[in-house]
Formats: C-alpha cells, structure tokens, sequence
C-alpha cells in the first residue's frame, strides 16, 4: 500500500506542480492587484474595493454580464437539445451511422475565429442573397442588430459544439440494457414512454456532464464573438470575456479588468456548481 501510494503521489506530483504554476499562483497574484492601482507592470498604490465598487457602476460591464447571460441559457438549451436529438440518431441501428458521427462531430474541430468569419459570410453574404431572392426582409442585415447578432451566435456556438456533446450522450446510451427497452416494448410501451421513463433517467449523468461543460464554455467565450459580431453594434453583442480582454487591453486599465475577472471568476463558479448539485440531485431522485 505504502508503493502505491508513493507511485500515485510520484505521477500527480507533476500536475499538481504545473496546476499550482499556472493556475492557483497567478490567481492569488491577480487577486492581490485587482485592489491596487497595478498597471501592468507594478502597483505603487493599494486602492482597497474601489475597482470592485467602480464595476456595479459600469453599465457596459453590467450589460455584458446580462447578455453572457442570456447567451449561456439559450446555448444550453440548444446545444443539449441538439446533442441529444443527433446521438439517438446516431445510435440507431443504421449502415451510415459511424459515418453521421464523424460529419456531426467535425464543427468542433474547427477553431473558434474560423467558425466565427466562416458563418459572418453566411449570415451576411449568404442570408442577404437568400433575402434578395425571396424578397423576405428579415433575412437582410443579419448582424445589425442586437437581437440578430445574439442569435447569430447562439447558432454557432450550437452547431460547433452540438456534435462535441453527442459523444457524451452516445456513450451512457449505449451503456442501457437492452433488456430494459425489450422488456417495456413487450409490456406495451410506445416509443416517446420507452425514452421518458428507461432513456432518460439512464442517461441523466450525462446532462449533469454536459451541463457543465455547456455553461462554462458559454461563459467564457470569447473567439467567436470576437470574429463574428466584435461586440457590435456599439458594443451591444459584447460578452463579459471581450468587455475584460477591451478593459486590459484597449483601455489600459489592468487592475480595473482584474477586478472585472474576478467577479465573473465567482459567477462562473456558483452557477457551475449549483447546477452540478441540483443535477446529481435529480440523478439520485429519478
């Protein structure tokens, strides 16, 4: 016992040493400056919760977190939604099935800046032709707008990840019995009852997976809505990663922006942890 665990400390010992360096060290260095004057260079003043009080006065701070927001929900929503729907389909019974995985995975693949100037060309060049076309106004100037630049990227975050959570739910839905399945065929249990009442609750582990990996990764964007909307129009479609990236960098305010990724810091990991627990709650339930 006394080997194993000399072994186990032996291989963790590099991850914990590169997690403390890279993560846990800069932290409490960023922490530290986010309540001094810190420029980016060094910190001649310690200026206590003055940035902190300065951000719930920054309106464009305040809509940026309320536009992330509404941008998390609906991505989850979707992205799960989507992933779902693509791996029952996927795990169907099909000659073209492990063909279909590949295809729907392969938007992930793709970086986030590409993603983001390859559907602006749809969205501007494409949907613009097809307005032309039809004479359906709604289609012309897509990313204009407020409205159309959130939705703009709802669509893309959905398409590049919707195939990215389908492999978690392939994996626990090829893990149910199918006995279970047979036996409530047998017992008279359409389609829709089969997947409500066996599918579901068996695959309930992966939406706390999925879940999280969603709202994290719909928090923290920042590639696609650089290359997509650039936080346009008059910083309307700007989401919190770009509102801190424009504070450091394009205002010069570090230790304001420090402050500012704090905060979100601390959102972003509330809402992932309440969702975790309220979720393997639901698993022990159902």
């Amino acid at each position: 016992m006394r080997k194993q665990s000399l072994w186990y400390w032996l291989f963790l010992f590099p991850v914990l040493i590169a997690l403390t360096v890279v993560v846990i060290i800069p932290f409490i260095f960023g922490l530290y400056y986010s309540f001094t004057n810190w420029n980016g260079i060094q910190s001649t003043e310690f200026v206590g919760f003055n940035h902190y009080i300065k951000l719930f006065q920054d309106g464009k701070f305040l809509h940026s977190i309320w536009f992330t927001t509404k941008f998390a929900i609906a991505s989850v929503f979707f992205i799960n939604f989507f992933g779902l729907i693509l791996a029952l389909i996927v795990t169907q019974k099909l000659k073209t099935s492990k063909i279909m995985r590949t295809i729907f995975f392969m938007p992930n693949l793709i970086g986030g800046l590409i993603l983001g100037f390859i559907w602006q060309f749809i969205f501007i060049k494409v949907f613009a032709g097809i307005g032309d076309l039809l004479h359906v106004e709604g289609f012309r100037g897509w990313l204009s707008t407020t409205e159309t630049g959130f939705w703009g990227l709802v669509i893309l975050m959905s398409w590049q990840m919707a195939g990215y959570i389908m492999v978690i739910y392939i994996a626990y839905l090829e893990n149910i019995p199918q006995e279970l399945l047979e036996a409530a065929e047998i017992d008279g249990a359409n389609s829709f009852q089969r997947f409500r009442h066996i599918t579901f609750p068996l695959v309930a582990p992966a939406f706390t997976v999925s879940m999280f990996l969603t709202l994290s990764n719909s928090f923290k964007l920042y590639d696609q809505n650089l290359s997509l909307t650039g936080g346009g129009p008059y910083d309307s479609t700007q989401m919190v990663a770009m509102n801190i990236f424009k504070t450091a960098f394009a205002e010069n305010q570090m230790a304001y922006a420090q402050s500012k990724a704090v905060i979100f810091f601390l959102i972003v990991t509330v809402i992932s942890l309440t969702q975790v627990y309220f979720n393997k709650k639901r698993e022990v339930e159902m």
